[in-house]
C-alpha cells in the first residue's frame, strides 16, 4: 500500500531537526515504496535527498523539511503505476496531489530542474499550468531542489553541474526533448545552482 501523509506531517514549520521531520520520513517511505526496486533511479534519489540535506542552509529554516521531502519524491513519476503522461515530473506531481501531499510539494516536483521547458516540447504545457511557475519554479526552495538534482549523478554521487548536463545529453540523445530545449533549460539550471551557492556562501 502506498504511503500517504497525515495532516500533521505537512506542517513543515512545526518540526524540529531535519533528519527527524515527519514530512521527510513519510516522503522517504513513499519514495522507497515506489522506486526502491528501480536500482539506479533509487540510488539517484537517495543521493539527491542527501545533497538536499547538505545544502539545506540555502533556504529558510522553516522550509528545510519541505526541501528534503521534495528531494525524496522528485522522481517518483518514474514508477510504473504512476504513469499517465509518461513525463515523470507531471506524473509524480499528479500522484502527490491525488494522495493529499498538498500543492507545494506537488508543485516543486512538477517544476524541478526546468521541467517546464521539456513539457513545452512534449505538448504538455497546458497540464503544467495548474502548477504556477512563479510559485514553484522560482525562489530559494526550487533553486535548491534543482541544485540537489543537477549536482547528483544517476548513480547518486556528487557531480559538477556541467558534467551532469553533458551526461544527460549523452544518455537521452540529440533528438530527445531534453536536448531540444537544452539551450533554454541549461542556463536556468546553471542560474539556480549559482544562486544556491551564493545563498550558502554569501560572503564569497
Amino acid at each position: 500500500m502506498v504511503q500517504t501523509p497525515s495532516a500533521w506531517a505537512l506542517r513543515a514549520d512545526t518540526v524540529g531537526a531535519i533528519g527527524s521531520a515527519p514530512l521527510i520520513d513519510e516522503a522517504r517511505l513513499l519514495a522507497e515504496q515506489l522506486l526502491g526496486r528501480l536500482g539506479r533511479r533509487w540510488r539517484h534519489t537517495q543521493g539527491v535527498a542527501q545533497r538536499a540535506e547538505a545544502i539545506a542552509a540555502a533556504v529558510a529554516p522553516t522550509d528545510r523539511p519541505l526541501l528534503v521531502a521534495a528531494a525524496w519524491v522528485h522522481d517518483i513519476g518514474y514508477a510504473g503505476p504512476l504513469h499517465r503522461s509518461d513525463f515523470h515530473p507531471l506524473d509524480g506531481a499528479w500522484h502527490l496531489q491525488r494522495t493529499g501531499w498538498g500543492a507545494t510539494v506537488a508543485g516543486l516536483v512538477a517544476h524541478h530542474s526546468g521541467a517546464r521547458f521539456v513539457a513545452a516540447v512534449r505538448g504538455l504545457s497546458p497540464q503544467m499550468r495548474s502548477f504556477e511557475v512563479g510559485r514553484y519554479a522560482i525562489g530559494p526552495v526550487p533553486d535548491a531542489l534543482t541544485f540537489a538534482d543537477q549536482t547528483t549523478s544517476p548513480d547518486g554521487d556528487p557531480i559538477d553541474v556541467e558534467d551532469r548536463l553533458a551526461d544527460m545529453l549523452r544518455r537521452h540523445g540529440p533528438e530527445s526533448p531534453s536536448a531540444r530545449v537544452h539551450a533554454q533549460r541549461a542556463p536556468v539550471i546553471r542560474a539556480a545552482v549559482r544562486r544556491t551557492e551564493s545563498r550558502l556562501h554569501p560572503d564569497e
